[in-house]
């Protein structure tokens, strides 16, 4: 069943909310900022953080061309993994004071990220609100993203395993 409906597995969606900071992670797809510019817009939040080696500054500068003033984006550039997301940001998310986090990122690789959060910062509360790029079975962009997702159940597998996130 997972296999043939991902979205049901793999994503979670927290619904509106109201929190400190919007955590957009990198992966290369501009969707996801896009998507933090929106909740930005809809006042979810007041401040992003940009975590990732990388594309950082490319998801930078698609948040600053959408709207989002620079002074209230901040970078973490050191990540290169989920994991290392959620510990090189949580530093910084203490640091400004965040009790109630949003984290951006794709549909697929939500639960993931919100349990990587919740595992190594169970003092602050994770909402996840994904880009939903790729996520109709229509969609013809669905076809690029088929690998991520496929792969997204063995990382899953593996962050269980090997840093004991919980996927559930």
């Amino acid at each position: 069943m997972s296999y043939f409906f991902p979205q049901r597995v793999l994503t979670v969606d927290s619904g509106v909310c109201k929190a400190d900071v919007i955590v957009v992670l990198g992966g290369g797809m501009a969707s996801r900022s896009e998507r933090a510019v929106q909740l930005f817009m809809q006042d979810e939040a007041p401040k992003i953080l940009v975590s990732g080696f990388g594309d950082n500054v490319s998801n930078e500068k698609v948040l600053e061309n959408n709207g989002v003033p620079a002074g209230d984006i901040s970078l973490e550039s050191k990540s290169r993994t989920t994991r290392e997301n959620a510990e090189f940001s949580i530093p910084l998310l203490r640091q400004m004071d965040a009790h109630r986090v949003i984290i951006v990122t794709s549909w697929y690789h939500s639960r993931r990220a919100l349990m990587c959060f919740e595992h190594y910062a169970p003092d602050i509360k994770f909402y996840s609100r994904p880009s939903y790029f790729g996520y109709a079975r229509t969609d013809s962009n669905r076809k690029k993203i088929s690998g991520y997702m496929k792969s997204e159940y063995w990382k899953l597998l593996g962050y269980w395993v090997c840093y004991g996130v919980c996927p559930i």
